[in-house]
């Protein structure tokens, strides 16, 4: 069975998982002012931070095309699994499936079944449900019973942020409903998509120790669950939240990835994504 796990560019792969055939990815388009890039393996992280930090308008995101995820349907894949970014966060998922709609009404099934799975998350959580997506196909499951475990496994799923600034989420107007508050590190955590504030820490350690506390209170029995931690811009925050949680907990496997351009927008430098 030949499967393919097609991401908006939010799914911050792994520099090895980005070489797999079996992943691919759809590239949102990125915008500080008149500068427009595509969020690419073209995609330079720290001259787009330098243009951020220079640049008095916020970044803004545009999504995929509908058209340039039917075209990535193509091919020998007979199963194929679309994560995007939460609905409340973005469009991809709405664009991703009327691409789904598009291509079976111009190619019928076509021998492919195609699902588009809202990750409810983003970041580190797109490619947490895509690696379980992953382990499925490998152990050679049917397609709906795929889908099935997928959908209870990104509802258990927590993700966690820990940023130093919220200036991006505020002009972006991705903490709508929240009460405003002033911060120098905060940890806030995606509900059914949505982003909620979660609890307030002066200071960047103190709040990833917060951080891991509340992660490993909230998920039980970690033995079995793949730990995914993704960072903006700083490679050693990163390994400093593996070694704090692995030392809460044990973890069937720990996954560290640096953001591509989406989750750079909105996490900024040094910024912190997890999920479990």
């Amino acid at each position: 069975m030949l499967y393919k796990i097609i991401g908006d560019s939010c799914m911050d792969l792994t520099e090895e998982l980005k070489l797999d055939p079996h992943f691919q990815m759809i590239p949102l388009t990125l915008q500080i002012g008149d500068y427009k890039v595509t969020d690419d393996e073209t995609f330079n992280q720290k001259e787009f931070l330098a243009k951020v930090k220079a640049s008095p308008e916020c970044p803004k995101t545009a999504c995929p095309s509908p058209e340039s995820f039917k075209e990535a349907f193509e091919g020998e894949a007979e199963y194929i699994f679309v994560v995007t970014l939460s609905t409340h966060l973005s469009g991809c998922y709405n664009s991703a499936a009327l691409a789904k709609r598009l291509y079976e009404e111009e190619n019928g099934t076509d021998g492919k079944k195609i699902a588009v799975i809202d990750s409810l998350s983003a970041s580190a959580g797109e490619l947490n449900i895509a690696l379980f997506i992953r382990d499925l196909c490998e152990k050679g499951l049917p397609f709906e019973e795929i889908c099935r475990q997928t959908e209870a496994y990104r509802d258990s799923m927590n993700t966690y942020f820990v940023i130093e600034t919220l200036d991006f989420l505020k002009k972006n107007g991705r903490l709508t409903g929240l009460t405003a508050f002033i911060a120098s590190a905060l940890n806030i955590k995606p509900d059914s998509g949505t982003i909620i504030k979660l609890d307030q820490a002066r200071g960047m350690t103190r709040a990833l120790d917060r951080m891991a506390e509340i992660a490993c209170k909230e998920g039980g029995d970690t033995a079995s669950k793949r730990l995914v931690i993704a960072h903006c811009n700083n490679p050693e925050r990163a390994k400093h939240v593996k070694e704090i949680m692995c030392k809460r907990a044990n973890f069937r496997e720990v996954v560290i990835t640096n953001t591509a351009g989406v989750a750079t927008v909105y996490a900024g430098d040094g910024g912190i994504v997890m999920t479990l």
